[in-house]
Order: structure tokens, then C-alpha cells, then sequence
């Protein structure tokens, strides 16, 4: 897509805006929604500052990944095919490739949740169902991507306008709110409070997106200059805040509901489907409910189509490995789909509520893989040139590196 080399500063930035809005796709998708309403419900606003935080980590660390594709034209995984040895990089494919199945495993459960509360399709045929949306997002993509960008980009103002109207019926506790923005120590000590964050972790830095923005990125025809590449930084740079930071209202606007409804009422909710029933009666008014249904369908449409976009990125980033790409996407559909079907089958909405969570904390354990090597290649000037990261660029992601990699250890070793 054509950027212009002369113009207003408007006209570039709409010209390079579309890659972060993708990006923030998977900051609100199936996965955010179960670990968000656990998070309200369970501790009430205690956990806002865990998703404020998250999403601020998680704009440092896409920022590096589209520098790393606007100055070297090779993805992260790419990079990491380069970059490291063999056996190395078929372990970072193989983490990569769980990350994939992992999100991809929320999308199906959260749209097939959609579909049956909405529609009254059976919760396990709904899931099946799931398989066409492989198809949808390669008819999409071969008509352009701006066009995919644009459909992306309507799918969120819907989730956004759902959830803002259900806000402003919930009346939610401004001073509670406040408070929640402050960081606490207690999730050091409550394992269902450190689980509940975790999650809430590995729902927002999500590990495919970062290999996602590197390779988007690259959709822009900007001047390969040092001043075109630094002008392309910035611009995508921006267009990753902006996005980022709807994401993070998304998801602090689903905490803040459940916290205003459902734990300022002692009910501690359990999965999405016991949330869509109680909120209608709850707030008193009859199409709460529905409304939360559709913002969730379309999240999990959304969440389809980049996710399904991040699995091409990475296989053929680490492997050189060409395949028609509706195979490579209904082979990841279906890794995800088979688990889910089952769950579902024997377990019905709260089995799979539970695995919606699990699905998350799951990415989380797979992060450091995505950003360790993200955060080296970027600063090394070798690969960046003038571009590599600054002293204190590099320090505060390495400090992100470790505090992610401290909650994991926490959370498995207790």
C-alpha cells in the first residue's frame, strides 16, 4: 500500500494505520472476555491496574516488533530463523505454533458461546462451525487487505460500542475504579489472584501478535531511506498506541462491568455464558444481554481472522515452508477445534469457560519465547543498525522480560 512521501502529518498517519488496529484484535478477544469478567467478579476492581499495566508493556513490546520489520524487512520469525541455530529455532516454531493453537483454541470457544447463546446453536455445533471461518478470512484477504483491515476495524467499533453502553447501565464505582489502578502485592500471595493475573497477562501480550505486527508492517510502501524508515517507525509506532489503547479501555471497560454487577452483588462468575443470563436481570434492563452476545461475536470473528493471519507469518517464517494457506489454517482450527468439541461435548459452557481461562494462562508460559528473543535482535546493531534499541529502551523491556518471566515461575513452582 502506498504511503505518501509528501503531505500532511494526517494523510501518513491514515495512509500507515491498519497494522496496529489487527494487532489490538487479540487484545480483546474470547480469551480477554473470560479472564477480564473472572477478574471483576472474583476481586472487583483489584485487578485494573494488571490489565493497565499490561497493555502498557504490551505498546513498548509491538513497537519493537514493527521496528524490527520496517528496518530489516524480515519478520520475527524470520529473524529468529536467521538469528539463532537450528535446533533453537525449531523449538521457538514448535512454542510459536502451541501460542497459535492456544489462541486459536479462545476463538472457538468464545464464538461458538456466541452463536449458541444468540441463536440457540448447541454449544459443540457451534464450535464445529468455527471450521467456515477459515474460509471467510482467505476470501477476504485475496480481495485486499485493506479491505480486511476495514472490516477489523468495524468489528471493533461494534465491541466497543456494546461495551460502552453496558458501562454506562452498570453505574460503575468511580472511586473503586481509582483504587483498582493502583498496584497491590496481594497477588504474590493469593494463587487464585496470581492465576487470575497471569491470565489476564497472557490474554493481552499475546505471543503470535508480536510476530504478527513485524510481518503487517511490512504491507506499507514507505521510502527505504534512513529518514523514510524512521518516518515509518513513528507512524507505526503511533498507529500501535492508538489501537493498544482502545484494547485496554475494551478490556477495562468488561473488568469494570463485571466488578459494578457481579461482585458488588457477591456472585462470583464463573464462565461468559452465566454472565450473558445475569445481565439482563441483574441490570434491569432487557437487552443488556444481547448486546454483550454480539460484542462478544464479533471479538471472536475479529480474533478469527488475525489469528488465523499469525499462524501463515510463523510457518513460513521458521520453516521457508510454502503451503496453500487454507491448509495451513484448517490444520490449526482443527487442533483447536477437536479439544474444544470434546470439552463441550462432556462438560458443557462451564467446562469450557474453564478452558477458556487455562487457554490464556497457557500463552502467558509461552511469552518469554516470543519477546527474550525480540527484545535481543532489536538491540542488537548488527541486525538494527542505527535503529537499535536505546539504553533505556532495552533496560525497561528486559525489566518486562523478567517480571513476566517471574510470574510464570510463581505460578508454576507456587
Amino acid at each position: 500500500m502506498p504511503v505518501p512521501r509528501h503531505g500532511s502529518f494526517w494523510r501518513k498517519l491514515a495512509a500507515f494505520a491498519g497494522p496496529g488496529w489487527l494487532v489490538a484484535v487479540g487484545y480483546m478477544d474470547p480469551g480477554n472476555w473470560a479472564t477480564d469478567l473472572a477478574g471483576g467478579s472474583q476481586y472487583g476492581y483489584s485487578l485494573l491496574w494488571v490489565i493497565a499495566f499490561s497493555n502498557i508493556m504490551a505498546m513498548l513490546l509491538q513497537g519493537l516488533a514493527a521496528k524490527l520489520g520496517i528496518v530489516t524487512g524480515r519478520d520475527l520469525a524470520q529473524a529468529c530463523h536467521d538469528h539463532y541455530s537450528r535446533p533453537v529455532r525449531l523449538t521457538l516454531w514448535l512454542l510459536a505454533e502451541l501460542a497459535i493453537i492456544a489462541c486459536d483454541l479462545a476463538e472457538v470457544i468464545g464464538t461458538g458461546i456466541a452463536l449458541e447463546l444468540l441463536f440457540g446453536i448447541p454449544l459443540t455445533i457451534g464450535v464445529w462451525l468455527t471450521a467456515l471461518n477459515v474460509i471467510v478470512a482467505t476470501i477476504l484477504e485475496q480481495r485486499g487487505f485493506r479491505r480486511l483491515e476495514a472490516l477489523v476495524g468495524g468489528l471493533m467499533v461494534v465491541v466497543a460500542a456494546s461495551l460502552t453502553v453496558e458501562l454506562l447501565l452498570s453505574g460503575p464505582d468511580l472511586a473503586g475504579i481509582g483504587g483498582g489502578l493502583v498496584p497491590t502485592g496481594a497477588i504474590l500471595s493469593d494463587p487464585g489472584m496470581l492465576y487470575i493475573a497471569t491470565g489476564i497477562i497472557g490474554a493481552t501480550v499475546m505471543p503470535h501478535n508480536l510476530y504478527l505486527h513485524s510481518a503487517v508492517v511490512q504491507t506499507r510502501r514507505f521510502a527505504t531511506s534512513h529518514r523514510g524508515k524512521r518516518e515509518a517507525v513513528r507512524f507505526a509506532i503511533l498507529d500501535g498506541v492508538m489501537a493498544l489503547s482502545l484494547a485496554m479501555l475494551v478490556n477495562g471497560a468488561i473488568l469494570i462491568l463485571a466488578a459494578s454487577v457481579f461482585h458488588a452483588q457477591g456472585r462470583q462468575v464463573s464462565d461468559i455464558t452465566e454472565a450473558y443470563k445475569l445481565l439482563s436481570p441483574m441490570l434491569g434492563v432487557g437487552f443488556a444481554s444481547a448486546l454483550f452476545g454480539i460484542a462478544l461475536l464479533a471479538s471472536g470473528q475479529n480474533s478469527t481472522l488475525t489469528g488465523a493471519l499469525a499462524g501463515q507469518v510463523i510457518m513460513e517464517g521458521f520453516t521457508n515452508l510454502r503451503i496453500p494457506i487454507w491448509a495451513r489454517r484448517l490444520v490449526s482450527r482443527g487442533l483447536a477445534i477437536i479439544p474444544a468439541a470434546i470439552v463441550a461435548s462432556l462438560y458443557g459452557s462451564a467446562g469450557t469457560g474453564k478452558l477458556l481461562i487455562l487457554s490464556q494462562v497457557l500463552l502467558s508460559l509461552q511469552l518469554p519465547f516470543a519477546i527474550v528473543p525480540l527484545i535481543r535482535i532489536t538491540g542488537d546493531p548488527k541486525w538494527m543498525g542505527e535503529f537499535a534499541n536505546g539504553r533505556i529502551v532495552q533496560v525497561t523491556a528486559w525489566v518486562i522480560a523478567v517480571l513476566i518471566i517471574g510470574l510464570c515461575l510463581k505460578l508454576l513452582w507456587g
